[in-house]
């Protein structure tokens, strides 16, 4: 009776080991696999935040992509307006002081070779030009308007206005700014280029528009010579000096008031010439 209770007690403890050491298996195992669901869990996580992170990326690559592409297509209409302004400026050429409208022009080209997302920028830049090229037109039409009447007409005609705005040019190296000048094929029956009226403006013929610089000034400064002659008329003609040193003849004492100026032509003159011609020049008759 003894012996089967001590192998009945015995057997039961060997149960509960058994029991328990299967327990803490159990436990091992559910630590184990809670371990290892957690992992995936953060695996899961990770890889969800690393597409969260791809999508994101993706999306701005494809908006960044979207605004260079709205940026490049507005382009084409701004070189557009930059090539219109260009040739305003080209046209304004000796009547219009364009350095402003260049350097907005510059500023604006710049701004434009920057920006990489916003058309909006572009378009108003595209904008800017086009208000440049209009405003250089409205101010060499104001120009042409207000050299366009005079004694005979208009100041030009056949010459234009690039050919007018030359000769315009060498009259106001040679200091007759503000002294009228007009085209005309009058002056000696067409048969000389250019001449001076004694109400103090200048006339040319169109053909001086292609001479060459040079000749081209001494030619405004020769007949700039007959508007101071003119303004001392009475003077200068009762002069026996003027007898003496030119002979009286106003062409040749028109050469050397140019050659004082610095504009000498084909007749030279002395000294003694040139010092009495500078008078002139300052309304002096010796």
């Amino acid at each position: 009776m003894r012996r089967a209770l001590a192998v009945t007690v015995a057997l039961a403890v060997v149960l509960a080991a058994g029991v328990l050491a299967r327990a803490e298996g159990l436990d091992a195992e559910r630590a184990e696999a809670v371990a290892e669901l957690r992992a995936l869990a953060d695996q899961r996580q990770d890889a969800a935040q690393r597409t969260d992170h791809l999508a994101v990326s993706v999306e701005r690559a494809e908006q960044d992509s979207a605004d260079r592409a709205s940026v490049l297509a507005a382009r084409p209409a701004f070189l557009t307006e930059i090539a219109a302004l260009s040739t305003a400026l080209s046209g304004a050429t000796g009547m219009v002081d364009t350095s402003a409208h260049r350097a907005a022009a510059l500023s604006a080209q710049q701004t434009v070779l920057a920006e990489k997302e916003n058309p909006d920028t572009v378009a108003a830049a595209t904008a800017t030009v086009h208000a440049l090229a209009e405003k250089i037109g409205t101010q060499v039409a104001s120009w042409q308007a207000a050299q366009s009447s005079g004694p005979g007409g208009p100041a030009w005609s056949s010459s234009g206005p690039s050919g007018y705005a030359r000769v315009r040019a060498a009259l106001d190296l040679v200091g007759g700014g503000g002294v009228g000048l007009y085209e005309s094929s009058s002056c000696a029956g067409g048969n000389a280029p250019a001449c001076a009226n004694s109400n103090g403006y200048i006339k040319y013929r169109a053909d001086i528009v292609n001479w060459s610089s040079g000749r081209l000034n001494w030619a405004m400064a020769h007949e700039l010579a007959h508007i101071y002659q003119f303004r001392v008329w009475g003077a200068l003609t009762s002069s026996s000096a003027y007898g003496s040193l030119f002979g009286g003849d106003p062409e040749f004492l028109a050469n050397c008031m140019a050659v004082v100026r610095g504009y000498a032509g084909s007749v030279g003159c002395n000294g003694d010439q040139q010092a009495w011609a500078s008078g002139i020049w300052v309304g002096a008759v010796r």
